[in-house]
């Protein structure tokens, strides 16, 4: 059995591109790992969201899907295995990092077993993230598809205890699974404010108000909009609504009806977010479920106070009481009172400012790196040995 090792690696990562939690993690891991070294090759349908500089050990595979008449429906998960096996193969990967149960990580036990007829052992690290178990997995067509995909990887691991609670909860699972957190490189968020950049956007006594999200019905955007209607009344500031998606038009329609076309900018899909954070005070994230709460930890390190929910993971991203504060799902009312609170206590503000900084620098990337670097290193040593 062939197994390719080195101290530097080459690493297979397998992500979504899109403008989500899950690509950005996956993305700034691999520029992390290519930054210690290793070689990094992405293997997506598109160049991920945050990929904007290529390095000389860093590569994109593009997984392309044709039109054959004999599928009614794109047969993508194919396509991905092959280009899995092919990658694999003719850049010699020690290591593959796909993120997603599926299609992602089962593709990829489906290339692990091809390979193995070659003669080649690709160790597989899943990363779970929420949306393929607190979505998927509660559609019982799937289980039996995740379930597999996840005992057959040689290494599981999740963002969120709250996480591992759920996975564990809805399958049958024999693979150890091990909980490392999302990550933020802190030096990206500078609290440097651009004075000109708020001016587009509010007057100096207003407040900003940030919301960012795939808007999808989760997320609870129009949540958002009733959130800030009832601030507005007390408090003058303005919200901007950064992404896109399906429940983008019924926000902005609930905007229309409640009187406030010009308190609410619509911005769609920014790719620099830091910059927006920072001219932020208050960001608010009242999803139905949040595994981690990536954008969360995000505006926490741009030193913004977070008023979320209460559900899933972002508990142990959000403090109680010191970096912001928690609610019940769908509880407006509260969420809006506690943002009040904070806008009208400047001291207060800039206190739990203050502390979401100290705390988001608990997830900085180098802390996480050499916990994944370790996975990897020992995955490959066990083939080795075998």
């Amino acid at each position: 059995m062939i197994v390719y090792m080195t101290n530097k690696l080459r690493i297979g990562i397998v992500c979504y591109p899109t403008y989500g939690g899950s690509g950005v993690i996956a993305t700034e891991l691999g520029i992390a790992l290519s930054e210690e070294g290793h070689e990094v090759h992405f293997i997506s349908y598109d160049q991920p969201f945050r990929l904007d500089l290529f390095s000389e050990k860093i590569y994109y595979h593009e997984v392309t899907v044709p039109d054959y008449p004999l599928f009614e429906y794109a047969p993508y998960e194919l396509n991905l295995t092959s280009k899995l096996v092919d990658v694999a193969m003719h850049e010699k990967l020690n290591i593959l990092h796909v993120h997603y149960a599926i299609p992602h990580a089962s593709a990829a036990v489906n290339a692990k077993q091809i390979l193995a007829t070659y003669g080649i052992d690709l160790p597989i690290v899943t990363t779970l993230h929420g949306t393929d178990i607190t979505l998927l997995g509660k559609d019982k067509s799937f289980q039996p598809v995740i379930e597999y995909a996840i005992n057959m990887s040689d290494a599981v691991t999740v963002v969120s205890e709250d996480l591992k609670r759920e996975t564990l909860e809805y399958f049958n699972i024999k693979k150890e699974i091990q909980t490392i957190s999302n990550f933020i490189d802190m030096s990206l968020y500078q609290k440097t404010v651009d004075e000109k950049l708020r001016g587009n956007f509010a007057n100096k006594e207003e407040f900003i108000i940030t919301h960012i999200s795939n808007f999808r019905k989760v997320k609870r955007v129009k949540d958002v909009v009733r959130i800030f209607d009832k601030v507005n009344r007390e408090v003058p500031c303005k919200l901007l609504m950064i992404g896109d998606g399906p429940e983008r038009l019924q926000a902005e329609e609930l905007c229309r009806e409640l009187g406030m076309g010009s308190r609410v900018r619509f911005l769609g899909k920014i790719r620099i977010i830091e910059k927006m954070l920072a001219i932020s005070d208050v960001f608010v994230l009242p999803s139905e479920t949040e595994s981690f709460g990536l954008v969360a930890l995000e505006a926490m390190a741009s030193e913004t106070a977070v008023i979320s929910t209460n559900s899933g993971g972002i508990s142990e991203v959000n403090i109680e009481g010191k970096t912001g504060f928690l609610s019940s799902v769908g509880d407006v009312d509260k969420m809006a009172e506690d943002t009040i609170t904070l806008l009208k206590d400047r001291e207060l503000l800039k206190s739990f400012k203050i502390n979401a900084l100290a705390h988001a620098k608990s997830f900085s990337i180098q802390d996480v790196l050499p916990k994944y670097n370790a996975i990897y290193l020992g995955l490959c040593y066990i083939k080795k040995n075998r």
